[in-house]
């Protein structure tokens, strides 16, 4: 038996989450039984489509209903096991809580080897974040040599890759950030051609009229809102829109009305399309192999925000909604 501490959802937020969200709890868990396997965590992931978790509305991501433990992709290392395909210091990736243990059914994990780069990055871009950049880019946005892409969130975790993605097929690539700091690394690191920044900017279309003056043939949208409407004025003719999420309105009470864009679309025939990277499951392996060899080769730079302890996830997870990250937003939770 091992004594762990466990982030449980204390109730419901109303809007913006704050530590009443929270209620970290110290538990029990038993030995492995047959078949899983205790896992000591090394690095949680803290996701934006966690928020809709945290309400009892219908959202692609079950609810978590008041009481259960908050639960995200992370890293690990086994400590112990019972009739599994695992050893004990074996390195996996899987859906667990935000504790310092946690007790696994095997068929919930997966072992990983990252070769030269830090375990973290398989919950950043050669996880889950880079493969649905990977699929989100590749199956939906198909950019093409000439194409001019915008991209929102774009020093986030799945927008920088994106845009390297772009770049990679000949594509011209905007994005859009919250900071000068961010739209600097958006430029000189990721290789975008140009960055707004949302923040200081009061006119968005008028900002993406003179950094794409062509108009826009591929948009990869992250975060919803005042950013969509503007670029949604700029579509060219069979333009492509890929909407990944809208983070922007995560903590709406209420949802609120926009300008009415969808005309928009009869002019420029532009497909708008839906992407959950689950849909992709049965080719993440082929996608991560992909990244991994594209970061090894210097094609796909990445960052990572690293929050120290796991007394501290809350405060990652909160920084996800005041831009405060760059690339993935992790939390160490041990050596």
């Amino acid at each position: 038996m091992v004594t762990t501490k466990r982030y449980h959802l204390a109730q419901r937020p109303a809007g913006v989450p704050d530590d009443d969200t929270f209620d970290l709890r110290e538990i029990d868990l038993d030995d492995p039984a047959g078949g899983e396997a205790l896992v000591k965590l090394r690095y949680l992931s803290v996701d934006p489509y966690m928020r809709g978790r945290m309400d009892a509305g219908e959202s692609y991501a079950e609810p978590w209903e008041v009481g259960d433990p908050l639960r995200g992709a992370a890293v690990g290392e086994v400590v112990d096991e019972t009739g599994t395909e695992f050893d004990a210091g074996d390195t996996v990736v899987g859906n667990m809580t935000w504790a310092e243990y946690h007790l696994a059914d095997a068929s919930e994990l997966q072992r990983i080897e990252t070769g030269a780069l830090p375990v973290s990055t398989a919950l950043g871009v050669v996880g889950m974040p880079g493969r649905t950049a990977y699929f989100g880019t590749r199956e939906v946005l198909e950019p093409r040599a000439g194409d001019t892409v915008v991209v929102s969130a774009a020093a986030g975790a799945v927008g920088s890759v994106v845009g390297q993605l772009a770049k990679l097929q000949g594509a011209k690539v905007i994005g859009f950030a919250g900071s000068d700091e961010k739209c600097e690394v958006v430029e000189d690191e990721f290789g975008f051609d140009a960055c707004i920044n949302y923040e200081s900017t009061d006119d968005y279309v008028a900002a993406l009229a003179d950094a794409a003056p062509e108009g826009v043939d591929g948009y990869f949208d992250n975060v919803g809102g005042p950013i969509t409407d503007a670029v949604f004025s700029h579509l060219n003719v069979d333009a492509r829109v890929a909407v990944c999420g809208q983070i922007a309105l995560y903590n709406a009470e209420e949802q609120p009305t926009g300008p009415r864009k969808l005309g928009k679309l009869i002019e420029s025939r532009a497909r708008v399309q839906g992407l959950l990277v689950s849909d992709f499951a049965p080719r993440f392996e082929q996608a991560s192999a992909d990244l991994a060899e594209w970061v090894a080769a210097g094609e796909i730079q990445y960052r990572e925000t690293v929050t120290e302890g796991l007394a501290n996830a809350p405060d990652a997870f909160l920084g996800l909604f005041e831009g405060e990250n760059v690339g993935k937003q992790v939390v160490k939770v041990s050596d």
